[in-house]
């Protein structure tokens, strides 16, 4: 067992990213935008979701995964956006279980059949764009003719475009605006405010078997105002103030500590 565990008395990691769906923990304010989601799918609506580096993007994917009935939706994740036109089918073609074909017109139309097959089968394809800022043009340029079936009369797919906040300002381009205007909900994911902040670390802490406060409140203050609210951030900054509080063999996790801890960070 790690020092730091074995000091506060903690039986697992508490801010590991290795954590199932269903433990999942997320604000009012994020559990209303999966809500949000979910509708968006269930009305099989596609989705642009935008937000910063580390506000929790990947947490309400996870969380949206974990919402919806398997036996109703086909979930495909994709997270290697840099890929060309031709080699993010042929990704789609393996994510779906096909084998992908030479050329790109044959995987697409590999996919394309698919998504129409899984209709026939009552099951909703729900293509999850993780990264999706690093698209490459040429794929932005295609995506809305993906979505295009039976003379544009049905809609048997749902996207999911998840990226950073300029990805709304690619999109508005001319040449993006038909699969802009396909993206039925554009929805933002805000950074944790100060109370989400204390919240979250409260919630994994006693997770992992604290019964007591190690952050008091001025701690929290400080970590919520050095990470601005991302969640990567905030892991990475208080896992490493519990290694620096054991060292010190101090009780809970102090202002001394914290302070130090962010002034080794940003050097």
């Amino acid at each position: 067992m790690s020092a730091h565990l074995d000091h506060f008395g903690l039986s697992v990691e508490p801010f590991s990213k290795e954590i199932a769906d269903h433990e999942l923990w997320l604000p009012p304010s994020k559990k209303a935008l999966v809500a949000e989601l979910v509708e968006a799918v269930e009305a099989r609506e596609s989705v642009l979701l935008t937000g910063e580096s580390g506000a929790g993007k990947t947490c309400v994917l996870r969380a949206l995964r974990h919402a919806l009935p398997a036996e109703r939706f086909r979930l495909t994740y994709c997270h290697n956006a840099t890929l060309g036109r031709r080699d993010f089918y042929r990704q789609l073609c393996v994510a779906l279980g096909l084998a992908p074909s030479a050329t790109a017109a044959a995987v697409f139309y590999a996919v394309s059949q698919r998504v129409q097959d899984l209709s026939q089968e009552h099951q909703h394809p729900v293509f999850l764009l993780d990264e999706a800022h690093l698209l490459h043009q040429d794929t932005l340029d295609h995506l809305h003719i993906l979505l295009n079936y039976e003379w544009d009369s049905k809609a048997l797919l749902s996207l999911v475009l998840v990226g950073l906040g300029d990805l709304e300002a690619r999109l508005r381009l001319g040449r993006s605006r038909s699969l802009y205007s396909r993206l039925s909900r554009r929805l933002t994911l805000e950074p944790f405010t100060p109370d989400d902040t204390s919240a979250y670390l409260a919630v994994r802490l006693q997770r992992a078997g604290c019964d007591r406060e190690l952050f008091p409140q001025d701690t929290v203050t400080l970590l919520h105002e050095a990470t601005a609210g991302a969640l990567r951030d905030l892991d990475r900054i208080a896992v490493t103030c519990l290694r620096h509080a054991a060292r010190k063999k101090r009780k809970t996790v102090d202002r001394d500590v914290v302070a130090t801890v962010l002034k080794n960070t940003a050097r």
